[in-house]
Order: structure tokens, then sequence, then C-alpha cells
């Protein structure tokens, strides 16, 4: 495996606040995510099942981890004895210090802001993308950037999150603290496709809710700190949550006969071949 190629005179994204603030809170998660991410690895799996199915991969093909976070999925890649070139790409440093740690060293790590990807154009065979597109400002940005760097008759297969996406937790909040925001927006399923096709015009859209079951709303809340997954956007609070509110939030939460909680995640992929 050797070192993509950056264009002359690119540069690695400079990351704005917001990324900023985001690129810290995955750091920070670094050494916990893994063992948080069991909805990361469903989601990421689910592409990895429709990439058995794809004939003719060859054996010298370049691959890039869009979002790679800590590498698990880029290990997979590395694994399977298929890849020529093999790169990771994450906006936060943090998480890509734990993959070079945990991945081998075949594998180039590089810090990058998806929206303005280091790679020649027509470079890369295979661009898989795990739960990271929904963190951007705008996912058209970040596929227009795909749809350059990818080969002709090259594949791109991307996850993400629409809104609906915790909605009991959101729900508690709001009856609990109904002036602050605590859980991140999504994008609804009909914005998401129309930005898609706005530029990949043949890509498939698919969707599914997956819901998965939690002991209690703080062992859902810890997940979330644990994977990085704060909430990040405008309404949030500066200061602690009271714990009382935090108390008020876990009552207003709906319960399961046995008193575990279930939380729901709206599931997208999307799925292009580039002609």
């Amino acid at each position: 495996m050797g070192v993509l190629s950056c264009p002359p005179g690119t540069s690695v994204g400079v990351s704005e606040s917001l990324k900023s603030d985001i690129a810290r809170g995955f750091g920070t998660a670094s050494g916990t995510y893994e063992s948080a991410s069991r909805l990361q690895r469903f989601m990421g799996n689910t592409m990895l099942q429709k990439l058995q199915y794809r004939e003719g991969q060859p054996f010298d093909s370049t691959v890039l981890d869009l979002g790679c976070g800590t590498g698990w999925f880029t290990r997979k890649f590395a694994d399977s004895g298929r890849i020529g070139t093999l790169a990771g790409v994450d906006l936060s440093p943090g998480m890509l210090e734990r993959a070079r740690e945990n991945g081998p060293g075949d594998i180039d790590w590089i810090v990058g802001d998806a929206e303005q990807l280091p790679f020649l154009d027509d470079s890369v065979d295979l661009i898989f993308s795990n739960l990271m597109i929904q963190w951007c400002d705008d996912p058209r940005a970040v596929l227009r950037e795909c749809q350059r760097i990818l080969r002709p008759g090259g594949f791109l297969m991307v996850s993400t999150l629409l809104d609906g996406t915790l909605r009991e937790l959101k729900a508690a909040w709001h009856a609990a603290d109904p002036d602050h925001q605590h859980v991140n927006r999504f994008e609804t399923e009909l914005a998401l496709q129309a930005k898609v096709h706005a530029e990949l015009s043949e890509a498939i859209v698919e969707s599914r809710t997956i819901r998965l079951p939690y002991e209690s709303p703080m062992a859902l809340a810890g997940e979330l700190r644990h994977l990085g997954a704060g909430f990040r956007g405008a309404g949030r609070r500066t200061a602690v949550t009271a714990p009382g509110r935090v108390r008020a939030m876990c009552r207003q939460y709906p319960k399961e006969p046995d008193g575990t909680i279930m939380a729901s995640y709206e599931a997208a992929w999307i799925y292009w071949q580039k002609p």
C-alpha cells in the first residue's frame, strides 16, 4: 500500500469553529469509541455486505475510508487482502492517533476535511464513509468531492442518520428542559434524497429504522458521550445541565415493561457508481 497523492498546492481543509469542536469532541472520545459503537458497526457492516456481492473488485484497488474514526473498518479492508492502496481520512487528529496505534503500518492516515479532500481527480476506486456525512454542513459538498476523486467505474457507499433519530430522547428532553436543545438535528429523508440526486442522479438511497435497547436513559447518554456524539447545535446549554433536569428527562423517557428503554435511529445508506 502506498501513499495517495495530493494535487499540487492542495492542503487539508481548514476546520471552522464547528468543525474544530467536532474534531475535539471525537478526539476526546477516541479511547472509548470502539467499545460504544454498536450502531456504527451495524451500519458499516450493512455496507460491507453490499460490497461482497459486487463482482470484479480489483486486487490492486485504491480504497478510502472517509471519516474513518479509530479505523475499525479501515482495518477490515486491510485484512481483506484485496486492497492495493488504503487510506483513512478523518477530521480528528485524536481519532487518527488511535487508528495509527491500532492499525498496520501500511495504511495512510490523513487528517482531512471531507469538503476539501486532499486527493487527485479520478484517483480512488472505492469510497466507504460510515456515519460521517451527517456532521457536515452540506452533504452536497462532500458528494461533489467524492465524485471528483472517484475513478470512472468507482463506487461510493455512505451511511448517515435522518430526522427522527433519537426521537424518544428528544421528546424527553423537551418535556424536561423545553427552552434548550439537547439532541442533534438531522436531514429529513426527502431533503437528503433531493441533495443526493442533485449531485449523483443515479444514486440509490435506502433507509430503515433501527431500534437499540439500553438499560436506562443514562446508559444511552453515556454511550453517546463515549462516541463523542454529543449535541453541538446553537441551542445547547452553555453550563452543565442541572441534575434535577436530568432526572426529569429520565422520568419522561418511555420505558419498556422490564424497565429498559429503546432508542430509535433513522438510518440511510447511499450507493452510487461513477459512470
